[in-house]
């Protein structure tokens, strides 16, 4: 596919350039910053754009030219890379959108297999969330929000951390070994729990339900 490249660190914007390339991608343009990047991108559409969370212009750069980002693309893809799993920049994200969209740890895309599966699920639209943030979420409930998450049965608990890393019914399904229906039965479980109702489309209480742990950690109401 065709990428784009946004990072300040020389030897990880270079090493990324390889691993992008090693895997058989066009990288369109490998800018240190930003507003750069919007330059190299104003004629020439990508399928995902790679972006550091804190680069120039600081302090959250990646953020403020993501936004930029889909509002004169929306069909482009926003991959999100950090030093650090914050909850405070997952709910950033996920109010810049909902769908093909992702937030990985910086060591954990060393790979070509990875980095790979990571740009492939966001270009299909998906919304790719670190594991390691998602468990956090689940497995460390703080205030009364997150009481309501204690309400939920281990095996809900199980299928809601696979929805916050962005995964499809099918594929909680085959991690799970249980069948679709199965799935779809706790996720309606999940929802009623949680409080999202029918109303709202499918997507967006997906979301819905992975910012209520977000805002929990956050200690909002």
């Amino acid at each position: 596919m065709r990428v784009a490249l946004a990072e300040d660190g020389a030897l990880f914007r270079q090493g990324l350039v390889m691993l992008l390339e090693a895997a058989g991608h066009e990288v369109v343009a490998c800018e240190p910053g930003g507003d750069e990047l919007l330059r190299a991108l104003a004629d020439q559409p990508v399928d995902v754009a790679v972006l550091d969370i804190r680069m120039p212009p600081e302090p959250d750069g990646g953020l403020v030219t993501a936004e930029r980002l889909r509002a004169s693309h929306p069909d482009t893809g926003l991959l999100f890379l950090s030093h650090y799993a914050e909850s405070h920049y997952l709910v950033r994200i996920l109010e810049i959108g909902t769908e093909a969209i992702g937030y990985r740890l910086k060591e954990k895309v060393g790979s070509v297999d990875v980095l790979s599966d990571t740009l492939t699920r966001i270009a299909d639209g998906e919304i790719v969330i670190e594991p390691v943030l998602a468990r956090r979420l689940v497995e460390k409930p703080r205030n009364d929000r997150a009481n309501v998450v204690a309400s939920l049965s281990e095996r809900e608990r199980d299928v809601l951390k696979l929805m916050a890393e962005g995964r499809a019914n099918g594929a909680i399904a085959g991690e799970l070994y249980v069948s679709g229906k199965a799935v779809e039965k706790h996720i309606a479980s999940i929802f009623d729990k949680l409080g999202l109702h029918a109303d709202a489309t499918e997507s967006n209480r997906r979301v819905l339900a992975v910012l209520t742990y977000l805002r929990s950690q956050r200690g909002e109401g």
